[in-house]
């Protein structure tokens, strides 16, 4: 859809002061361009907010490979990647609009005041126009609420919630991972068809955002096709061992564990519950099953063996052998010698994504962007056609369900594509009762 075809949403102007006592925010300082951080010099700069430490710390070191990469792309340097294979031809890889791309960095430590903190620093002291990462919905929303109030556009990183663009959804914000509502309808298909229509579930579910989305949509998808969910355990993000957390489970009648863990909260949970034994066991008259809604190579790498037969989903993987995919793949493991994860695909694809809605908008001014952006199809960047829909900013495409090898080749090898679910399946209106309570609101140019 081309740009002229969408319907450009109303500046929200937050510079002003509406009454007595009300002061402006520090990083709203007007400027003459008429809104937040304009480039006036030869370059612009980029904020990537990433969690350098945490549990969530091995998807922030390929976040930042993944954006550095995209910025040597889009200034002309390396082989062009997905430059070369992006359906939209508007980069030409001397910057974004002429500008050379620049940028800094920030750790978010998988904490929500901690990403606002840095993100905060990036927009003020920094003159980030448009800021993007992280690998926590919790992170997500909390960044995203403070572009949309300082008048950036937020290209959001790894973030699974349904909330980042369901109830807390923001007229600046775009995300192109894919959601909690999107794994279910996704695993729940191949689950029942592996494991029969009669199974009792324990969830053990990270005590956040992401955690509770989660939970909901594979519980929903699941009891949809006959599962009985028998109990459901929220467990604390900061957890390490979760032994006390398993020894419930086999005195509650559950034939399945579905981990709503993440990083190194789903390596520990996992490793533990085989320890336990849960792999050997029989119960209600079958094998003991163990489910993880959201993998990835990073996650699958540090739980070993453990993941070997175990279904997931995953938003990319580097085994896809479209041209897009495969251009990525070549250009991340000949810069940094092992194939990327989804987290470095999701914020590569997020930083060329901006690049070329400026490119095509003509402008970096944010509502100039976010029209560029809105109800945009492309092709080219892995997982087939995609689009991102107006009414709340999700990408929309295939989603992969894996299965960890039995025999992999190698550290990287360790998961295999079992099923790749057609975008129909995974597509729900966007006023669906998960994503209910949300407004995109309008768009804010900030000064």
């Amino acid at each position: 859809m081309s740009k002229g075809n969408l319907t450009r949403r109303g500046v929200l102007k937050t510079g002003a002061v509406a009454g007595a006592g009300l002061a402006v925010p520090t990083y709203l300082s007007a400027q003459e361009s008429g809104f937040t951080n304009a480039p006036t010099g030869s370059t612009v700069t980029l904020g990537f907010n990433v969690p350098q430490s945490g549990p969530y710390a091995d998807e922030g070191a390929d976040e930042l490979r993944a954006y550095e990469l995209a910025v040597e792309h889009l200034n002309g340097e390396g082989d062009g990647g997905m430059l070369n294979t992006f359906s939209s031809k508007a980069l030409q890889g001397n910057g974004i609009l002429g500008k050379k791309v620049d940028y800094v960095t920030g750790d978010t430590q998988t904490k929500s005041d901690a990403a606002r903190a840095s993100a905060k620093s990036m927009i003020e002291k920094d003159g980030a126009v448009m800021i993007t990462g992280g690998s926590s919905s919790g992170v997500a929303v909390a960044v995203q609420a403070l572009c949309q109030e300082a008048g950036v556009i937020f290209m959001s990183g790894l973030t699974h919630s349904n909330d980042t663009t369901g109830k807390d959804r923001r007229a600046n914000g775009f995300r192109h991972f894919f959601n909690s509502y999107m794994s279910g309808a996704a695993l729940a298909p191949v689950l029942a068809a592996n494991y029969g229509t009669d199974r009792k579930a324990y969830h053990l579910t990270a005590d956040y955002n992401w955690g509770y989305t989660t939970e909901e949509a594979v519980k929903s998808s699941t009891e949809a096709l006959g599962w009985e969910t028998v109990a459901a355990v929220k467990t604390p993000l900061t957890q390490t061992d979760f032994s006390s957390y398993i020894a419930p489970v086999l005195q509650s009648g559950a034939d399945t564990l579905i981990l709503n863990h993440y990083g190194g909260n789903m390596v520990n949970s996992l490793t533990n519950a085989v320890q336990f034994g849960l792999r050997d066991k029989q119960v209600n008259g079958k094998d003991f099953q163990i489910v993880v809604p959201l993998y990835s190579r990073l996650m699958a790498k540090g739980a070993g063996a453990n993941v070997k037969g175990i279904f997931g989903s995953t938003n990319w993987h580097w085994s896809l052998q479209d041209e897009g995919s495969k251009a990525f793949v070549k250009s991340f493991g000949t810069k940094y010698g092992f194939p990327p994860s989804q987290a470095a695909h999701t914020c590569y694809v997020q930083a060329l994504l901006y690049a070329d809605a400026v490119q095509r908008a003509g402008s970096f001014e944010p509502c100039a962007v976010v029209e560029a952006l809105e109800g945009f199809e492309f092709d080219g960047m892995g997982n087939g056609p995609t689009l991102y829909r107006a009414e709340d900013h999700q990408c929309f495409k295939d989603v992969l369900v894996v299965k960890g090898k039995d025999n992999p080749s190698s550290e990287f090898d360790l998961l295999e594509i079992v099923e790749v679910t057609p975008v129909d399946q995974v597509t729900y209106a966007p006023d669906h009762p998960q994503f209910a309570g949300g407004a995109l609101g309008t768009c804010n140019n900030g000064a």
